[in-house]
């Protein structure tokens, strides 16, 4: 696996997941028919990790995360410790991120960190005797999120190239956004709608890094793009990522897809949501056949079976 390593004195080479690039193409590929496998043939995986030890480091809250790497690791008949925040662990006294992990890798098998700040668990990473998945670091990258995303285009429309994505709300510290993107301009022939207010458009750093001779226009109108979408993907404007109050009430309400607008998209658009949603998608877009989202936190457990299968070397 071609994924970010690191070697301590004594010990053996490591494989960690930090970031979406870590994976080429074929390992995203591998790993996404492993989830559809443990799907088609769930009772063939149930003992698989017997015996192993998830640390689920939240730093940061979490749902859909944290419980879809807690039921994937009981899913394969491992164990699952940890804290759902930082305030329940020794962070809150001051202890440092290479501290902790280096304490947990006496402990765990396998580690899941999300942290607030970027960069926390390629520093975990560097520091530790087990492999570490990064489950979100701040506005930076959110790599088993894309994993997911990824899964479920692949079910959704059949294929993860050729498609015209809209990617719409704050593309400026959603993380989800910055993987996925970073993803999808691999595939041949995808291009990409970014639709956003302009004070959250993508970071500088993606133009030159992920859309460099990819296709792709920016808007603030979704409904100018809609009609051309293969997939839209809904985010929520972070008011945990704003540091003035006032600018997180004007931008919140940016874009609400609601059953109306959703006239205008064609009969296979996907809709897809890394969720918690606040008022971006009306609820009652939620009957559309072509509303995902749900869809999508459940395929999360799956795909993430399949990483701690592929990292554990089960």
């Amino acid at each position: 696996m071609n994924i970010t390593t690191q070697t301590p004195v004594g010990a053996s080479r490591l494989q960690h997941l930090i970031e979406i690039s870590d994976l080429t193409l074929s390992e995203i590929d591998a790993l996404i028919a492993t989830a559809e496998d443990i799907v088609a043939h769930p009772t063939k995986y149930a003992d698989a990790c017997h015996g192993k030890i998830l640390a689920a480091l939240f730093f940061e809250p979490s749902t859909r995360t944290r419980l879809s790497f807690e039921a994937a690791m009981l899913s394969l008949g491992g164990s699952v410790i940890g804290f759902a925040d930082a305030g329940s662990s020794s962070s809150s006294k001051g202890e440092s991120v290479a501290d902790t992990i280096r304490m947990v890798s006496a402990y765990a098998d396998i580690a899941v960190m999300r942290h607030p700040k970027e960069g926390a668990p390629l520093v975990a990473g560097m520091h530790s005797d087990i492999p570490v998945i990064n489950a979100g670091d701040g506005g930076h990258n959110h790599p088993t999120q894309t994993l997911t995303d990824l899964y479920t285009i692949k079910l959704e429309r059949g294929r993860l190239d050729n498609l015209h994505v809209g990617l719409c709300g704050d593309l400026k510290f959603g993380r989800t956004v910055h993987s996925l993107l970073a993803a999808l301009s691999r595939y041949a022939g995808n291009s990409f709608a970014l639709i956003s207010p302009e004070e959250l458009r993508i970071p500088e750093y993606l133009y030159a890094k992920v859309l460099g001779g990819v296709n792709y226009t920016e808007t603030t109108d979704l409904m100018s793009v809609i009609a051309e979408l293969d997939m839209l993907y809904m985010t929520r404007v972070q008011r945990e990522r704003f540091f003035n109050e006032a600018d997180y009430i004007r931008l919140r309400d940016s874009y609400i897809l609601t059953a109306e607008k959703m006239q205008s998209a064609h009969g296979e658009m996907v809709v897809m949501h890394p969720l918690p949603r606040v008022n971006e998608i009306a609820t009652e877009v939620d009957s559309d056949p072509r509303a995902a989202y749900f869809r999508q936190a459940k395929n999360g457990k799956y795909i993430r079976m399949a990483l701690i299968l592929k990292l554990l070397g089960v």
